[in-house]
Parts: C-alpha cells; sequence; structure tokens
C-alpha cells in the first residue's frame, strides 16, 4: 500500500516503529505504531483481539468493533502527527487512530520548591492531560476554557491557554494569543522556553509567573488571569503577574490576616535588605563615617585591621564565595549539598577569618544580604536581586551613600516603569489596596478592575 512505503519512509532508519499486517478471511488490515510511545499491551488486548474475532460480514463496520471513547476517522496528512503521540494507525476502508498511549508520566508528586504549611500538596507533573485534570477538579465550571496550540517545529509541543469567560478581560486572550503565534521556534523543551518569548529579555524582575501548584494557578484564573499549560512541563505560566504577587504566598490566604500581614511585611524588609545592606555597610565604613556612632566605628574598623584588601573587592568576593556554594548546593544531591553547607560556612569561613582573608564583619553582612533574598523561592527575583545588589555595592565604591541613594532611585524607577502585557508592573487596582502588603479582610471580595471587569467575588457575612 502507497501509505504504508510513504510512512516507512519518512521514518526510517528509526526501529522503535513497528509495521504489521493481519488477514482476516483474505482481507488485509495494516496497522503501525511507536513502541516507546504506545502501550503494546492494550493493543494487543483490545485492538487485536478484537479483529481476530471478526468475520468478513464485520469488516464493514469496523468502525463499531473498535473502541469509540478513543478512535477516531483521520486524513492521511495527520497519521504522523497521530503516530507520534502515542496513536495506533489501521488502515483498512479508512485510516483510524486509536489512543492508546504508553504510561510515561511519573504521576502525581508531593510540591518540591514552592511549599505550603497549609493547602493542597498535589503538583502539577509532565502530562498535559493530568494538569488540566488538576484544575478541572478545583474549578468546576463550563466556563473554565481551554484552547489548545501547538508550538515548535520539530517538538510539536501541545500549549494550553487557559481562563476563565466572564472573569478575564477578552482583550487580554487575544493579546496572549497573538504573542504565541508569533512565536517561531524548533522545540519547546520546557515552560521557560515560553516565557522567554513572552516576556521582555530586558527586564530584571520576571514579569511572568511560573508555578507548580495547581491551587495558585485556580487563585489566579479566579482573579481573571491566564494561565498556561506545556506538555511535558510539570511547570505553567501565570500572566500577567505584577511586583506585589511575588511577595504573595498560597500560605496567605490559609491563615489570618494578621499573620499574614506581618509575614509580608517580613518579606518586604527581607527584599530591601538583599539589595541595600552590603552596599550600606561599604559606604558607611569606607567614606561617611559621621553616619554611624563612633563606638560602633571602632568595632567595625578593629574587624579589619590585618585584612589586606579593600572593603569593595572584600564584599564582592564574599558574594561570588556565596554564589558558588548555593549554586553547588542547588546542584548537588540533598546528601551530598549539606557536606557542601558544612565546608563552606564553617571550615572554610573559619579559616578565611582566622587567616586573615575577610573580616568577621563582612562575613555577617553578606550572610544576612545572601539569607533574606532566600526568603523568595522564585529563581527571577533571586536573580534580579542579586543583579541590584552588585549595582548598589559598585555606586557605593565611588559614590558612597549617594551612590545607594541614586541605585535605589534607578531601581524605583525601573519598576515604574515596566509592564506586564499592557499593565503596569507597578500598579495597585483600588479593591486589591487592603490585600497588597497590609492583609485587611472585608465582607465584600473584590478582584483586580484592571484584570476584569466581574469586579464582586463574594460577599461574606
Amino acid at each position: 500500500m502507497n501509505i504504508i512505503k510513504k510512512i516507512q519512509k519518512q521514518v526510517y532508519p528509526s526501529k522503535d516503529y513497528i509495521f504489521h499486517e493481519i488477514q482476516i478471511d483474505g482481507n488485509k488490515i495494516n496497522f503501525f505504531y511507536n513502541e516507546v510511545l504506545s502501550d503494546s499491551k492494550s493493543i494487543n488486548e483490545f485492538i487485536l483481539y478484537r479483529l481476530t474475532k471478526l468475520k468478513t460480514k464485520e469488516l464493514k463496520s469496523l468502525n463499531n468493533h473498535l473502541p469509540n471513547c478513543n478512535t477516531k476517522v483521520i486524513k492521511e496528512k495527520d497519521i504522523l502527527s497521530f503516530l507520534n503521540n502515542g496513536f495506533l494507525i489501521l488502515i483498512y476502508d479508512k485510516i483510524y487512530a486509536c489512543e492508546l498511549r504508553a504510561n510515561l508520566d511519573r504521576g502525581i508528586n508531593m510540591i518540591q520548591s514552592e511549599l505550603a504549611l497549609y493547602g493542597p500538596k498535589d503538583s502539577f507533573t509532565e502530562t498535559y492531560n493530568t494538569n488540566l485534570g488538576l484544575i478541572r477538579r478545583r474549578i468546576k465550571t463550563s466556563s473554565l476554557k481551554c484552547i489548545d496550540k501547538v508550538i515548535g517545529t520539530y517538538s510539536k509541543t501541545k500549549i494550553g491557554i487557559i481562563y476563565i469567560d466572564g472573569i478575564v478581560k477578552k482583550d487580554l486572550v487575544e493579546h496572549v494569543k497573538e504573542k504565541l503565534n508569533k512565536i517561531k521556534i524548533d522545540g519547546t523543551i520546557d515552560s521557560s522556553y515560553l516565557r522567554f518569548s513572552l516576556e521582555k529579555n530586558f527586564y530584571l524582575f520576571p514579569t511572568i509567573m511560573m508555578s507548580e501548584r495547581p491551587d495558585k494557578c485556580c487563585m489566579a484564573l479566579l482573579e481573571g488571569k491566564i494561565v498556561i499549560l506545556v506538555d511535558t512541563s510539570p511547570y505553567v505560566l501565570i500572566l500577567p503577574s505584577f511586583f506585589l504577587d511575588f511577595f504573595h504566598t498560597t500560605d496567605d490566604y490559609y491563615q489570618k490576616a494578621s499573620y499574614t500581614s506581618f509575614i509580608r511585611i517580613i518579606r518586604f524588609l527581607a527584599f530591601l535588605i538583599s539589595i541595600i545592606t552590603p552596599a550600606l555597610y561599604l559606604s558607611v565604613t569606607t567614606r561617611h563615617y559621621s553616619l554611624i556612632p563612633l563606638d560602633l566605628l571602632l568595632v567595625l574598623k578593629a574587624g579589619r585591621t590585618f585584612v589586606p584588601f579593600p572593603a569593595y573587592i572584600e564584599a564582592l568576593f564574599m558574594i561570588l564565595c556565596f554564589e558558588i556554594l548555593k549554586e553547588s548546593d542547588f546542584r548537588m544531591s540533598s546528601t551530598n549539598g549539606s557536606a557542601i553547607s558544612i565546608l563552606g560556612g564553617l571550615i572554610l569561613g573559619d579559616a578565611a577569618v582566622a587567616a586573615g582573608i575577610v573580616s568577621p564583619i563582612m562575613i555577617i553582612v553578606i550572610a544576612i544580604s545572601s539569607i533574606a533574598g532566600l526568603i523568595f523561592p522564585t529563581i527571577e527575583i533571586n536573580n534580579a536581586l542579586r543583579s541590584y545588589k552588585i549595582l548598589l555595592l559598585v555606586l557605593s565604591t565611588f559614590l558612597g551613600i549617594y551612590g545607594v541613594i541614586i541605585g535605589i532611585i534607578f531601581l524605583i524607577f525601573n519598576i515604574c516603569t515596566m509592564k506586564t502585557f499592557g499593565y503596569k508592573y507597578l500598579s495597585i487596582d483600588k479593591n486589591e489596596i487592603k490585600d497588597s502588603i497590609i492583609k485587611i479582610n472585608t465582607k465584600v471580595k473584590k478582584r483586580n478592575s484592571k484584570l476584569t471587569n466581574n469586579i464582586i467575588r463574594g460577599k461574606y457575612q
């Protein structure tokens, strides 16, 4: 058959494509599949077993004897697409595609990166349908829409644009669809590929949030945002994401408002400490001595008496050492990671102070600054904090406290001028003021009016 030869030529020399031909009362039936993507056991039990029991008269209505729930008639041009998605292709009077995919996912596991004290513990997986099911399991309405797309010249990765009709603004949906249509890429291996294509590269702070938590994505959908699922990726994209969204966690909505407000203030202070502390320490100990009490100044100077390097070299060296230790801890297994932490934090740190290479106060300053940045689980936020920390450190080296002020002004200006899908990155809607840094419970819950026209979420007595 010409179709069979054409497919064999297209998949040659791959050996994982299996071609078979069977005869039933003199009638030839051809079928083929990919043995690593399809379930061979299901093919034998649900397809071959049924076919061998058929008679010639029954072959005239072959479609009625195949599993109807996952069988469809396709065109010749679509054969390879279905074949590479785990379908069995059967050719007789028509071309049939039977969905008999192999189970290649790792199942629904516990959350790894966005840990929370309360709330659900299930996380997204690498399977598209499973991830969509985790969302539909929580939002049981026909208003939850999912638009499927395929991106990637070679990977043919399935993408899902999810939103709630009646809440989200149509302009935002069209804007996202337009941006996705412009993406031309060989392969989409992970959702990060899409994030880099959707957001502006010169922004240091992220404008799209990545999450592995289904409950967090459902919260975003109910606010009027859009969630993008990517097949083979356990992380979904939430957009648009604003500056204050990265100071909020799912735990904030599972606890009392007073405790949530306290924790958010701590996060905001940690944000400032991470960026400002090294530069502020450097400026007051090298240029502007009058800004700190004399007794404290003498203590700080005494700690650097035998250090042979300038303070800015010492600070950059310590930041570099901490980043190396952090990266090593991320890449190594949990067993080796603890050994690296002990070696770097205790042995090398203590040896460096004893040898007079660095001062104890510098280790304390850099440690406080670095640990404060780790309060944010998002890697992109940590990268932005590190960049601004080094920028302020360089400015304070040449300009002292004035350099710190210039750096802070630049930071504020940068955040204020950023945009995410047409919205201002730092915008705070009047309906969300009571859920920004300080959380205040109100009887009437409202959404961000910039994201939706359906403002009222509900009333609570």
